[in-house]
């Protein structure tokens, strides 16, 4: 009885609901906070130069807090899945999503026209879509078909490519996102057995790892190493906004659909045009500014058929 009184008095941190809904709300929240990352990485990139150190610093600061968090004295200890099919899943969230994915992005990148790049990698959500419903069985109607598509629309008035020619470095970027694509129906299928803060971990810590390796072997350790004041200054702010936005984005992918996850990620994009034009930087055209419209109705879709089917689901079951 005693024991029993010692046990349940333990502090335990804030459990969110395990909802659709609540999964929404995060993603919503993840797209804000991908959005504000952007904008504050486009200042940061300026005084850390190369993408790869930048990225490896952030990584491996993310990672390493996100590892003292999990072992932290007083809290639960980590339950690893049973089986070791599971286990591998675990492993190939650092694989998959934080570490060769950023090498072939930023290398694409550096082979290709940036608006090029930006506009394959965002068309994430679509390749999620047709990976999601046989691998997860996620169920796509005519309305999320019509939203998807209005998204694809929206991108496309957004930034559409300089050219429809794909070079060596198109095919890099559109292998990253390959990867992250891979990475999210990994994650939307592991996280409700492991939880958020272990997936999130092992993607960021492991992937922090793998990139630090990457850059033994070109040679480029003494540039992280010798980072100045004010790089490593920029490299803690940003870090802190990743942290946050990972454990966010696969609190969302714990809880709701990837297809719907990873839709509503693409908020992000004018959430930066506006922080960008309040900056001081040139506002975006018409055209733009129709593509965000299209954008937002399309997520008001996308979010709106969810919670419905959401609720249908549990009002059957009960």
């Amino acid at each position: 009885m005693t024991a029993a009184r010692t046990q349940s008095s333990k502090p335990r941190g804030v459990q969110l609901p395990v909802t659709v809904s609540w999964g929404i709300g995060l993603a919503l929240a993840a797209a804000v906070i991908s959005g504000f990352s952007v904008w504050v990485n486009s200042y940061a990139v300026k005084d850390v130069r190369d993408p790869a150190v930048f990225t490896t610093a952030k990584n491996l600061l993310v990672g390493a807090a996100l590892l003292t968090l999990l072992l932290r004295p007083g809290s639960t200890a980590p339950t690893l899945p049973r089986t070791w099919r599971k286990r591998s899943m675990l492993f190939a969230l650092g694989v998959v999503g934080g570490s060769i994915p950023f090498v072939l992005f930023f290398e694409g990148l550096a082979r290709s026209g940036p608006g090029n790049a930006a506009f394959i990698q965002k068309t994430l959500f679509l390749w999620v879509a047709v990976l999601a419903v046989p691998l997860l069985g996620e169920r796509i109607g005519r309305w999320q078909v019509m939203a998807l598509g209005l998204l694809v629309l929206a991108q496309l008035l957004i930034g559409r490519p300089g050219s429809w020619r794909p070079g060596d470095g198109e095919l890099l970027v559109l292998a990253a996102t390959a990867f992250w694509t891979v990475e999210a129906v990994v994650a939307r299928r592991l996280l409700p057995e492991v939880g958020a803060a272990l997936g999130a971990t092992a993607r960021m810590a492991l992937g922090g790892a793998l990139l630090f390796g990457y850059l033994l072997t070109q040679g480029k350790v003494d540039t992280l190493v010798n980072l100045n004041a004010e790089q490593w200054r920029w490299i803690i702010i940003t870090s802190a906004i990743l942290l946050i936005y990972v454990a966010t984005w696969y609190s969302a992918l714990r809880r709701a659909p990837a297809t719907v996850v990873t839709s509503i990620l693409t908020l992000g994009a004018p959430i930066t045009a506006i922080l960008a034009t309040w900056s001081g930087k040139p506002s975006p055209n018409g055209e733009q500014w129709l593509g965000y419209a299209i954008l937002a109705a399309a997520l008001l879709i996308v979010a709106t058929i969810t919670r419905r089917g959401a609720a249908t689901h549990v009002v059957a079951s009960t």
